[in-house]
Parts: structure tokens; C-alpha cells; sequence
């Protein structure tokens, strides 16, 4: 069986500089200079590719748009690893409009997990796909802010730009 090769560039942004990840059949990873937790150990084996080079063209693009303030979600080729309740969590994400917010517990309701609060909170924290798989409009029942990969500076510019298009 032929291993996919991953490929790796780094851009900047206005939340600071982003670490993207691919493979042949899309993006698997976008984390932070200061990511915690820190990406995973099979991430180190990435080739280093340009910025320019396929398949970061139309996510470059698209982050360019993102920050710019024209771009609300993202249409491109994912492909996080996880398990497969990682995976029902983070695609229940992309279904929380830009500039709203989303509790844990209604995250959990809406995947018919409603006692699995707790595992929605790790799997949002384990999403490789920071900003893309948009992570930081899940809050505390509260409306508070609570933790958040890229720390919470960075989740809250990332809710205030949004609410600023809204």
C-alpha cells in the first residue's frame, strides 16, 4: 500500500502565523504557531512545500478571503484524521454560522449525544482544523469563553471579527 505523501508550508495571518497540512486529497491539518495540544507526531514527517503549491492555493485564498472580511465559511477539500466521533463533532461545527456561538451542551444535544458534553469538549479541542472547522464558536453554557487551541486571544478576535460582518 503507497503511503500519501503530507505536505506543510506555513502562512501568515492576522492571528499570527498558521501551519497547514495536506495530503494529495485535501487539507488535514491548520494549527497555530503555539498550538495547544501541540499537532500530532505523524505531522513532523511532512515535506515542506511552498505556499503556492496545490493544494494550498484555494486555502491560502480562502484564509486571504476569511480575514478580509468577504468569506463567512470554507469550500474545500478536508480530510482531518479522527476517530468517527471526532469526526460527527467537527462536521456538526461547520454548521454554526459565522458570527454566532454555540454551547457545549447544545453541540452535544445536536449530535443526539446530549449526556456526552464532556467528549464534545475534547473532540473540539483535538479539531486539527482550527478556523476552517470553525472551533471557536462553541462557549460555555454561560456564554463564556472557555479554552481554546490558539489560546483565548485568538478566540475572541476570531468571534469579533465575524460578529463585525454580521
Amino acid at each position: 500500500m503507497r503511503q500519501e505523501v503530507l505536505v506543510t508550508t506555513t502562512t501568515d495571518s492576522p492571528v499570527g502565523p498558521l501551519r497547514l497540512y495536506a495530503v494529495p486529497a485535501g487539507l488535514c491539518g491548520l494549527y497555530f504557531a503555539d498550538h495547544h495540544p501541540a499537532p500530532p507526531a505523524r505531522l513532523g514527517e511532512a515535506v515542506e512545500a511552498s505556499v503556492a503549491s496545490v493544494p494550498f492555493g484555494a486555502v491560502l485564498e480562502q484564509l486571504a478571503e476569511y480575514f478580509a472580511g468577504t468569506r463567512v465559511s470554507f469550500d474545500l477539500a478536508l480530510c482531518p484524521a479522527g476517530t468517527d466521533f471526532q469526526l460527527q463533532v467537527w462536521a456538526e461545527l461547520r454548521s454554526i454560522p459565522a458570527g454566532e456561538t454555540m454551547s457545549y451542551g447544545e453541540l452535544a444535544r445536536r449530535i443526539r449525544r446530549p449526556a456526552a458534553v464532556r467528549a464534545v469538549g475534547t473532540a473540539n479541542s483535538r479539531n486539527p482544523l482550527s478556523i476552517i472547522v470553525p472551533c471557536h464558536r462553541v462557549v460555555g453554557a454561560s456564554g463564556s469563553l472557555s479554552g481554546y487551541a490558539g489560546g483565548l486571544d485568538r478566540k475572541r478576535w476570531l468571534l469579533d471579527h465575524e460578529a463585525e460582518r454580521g
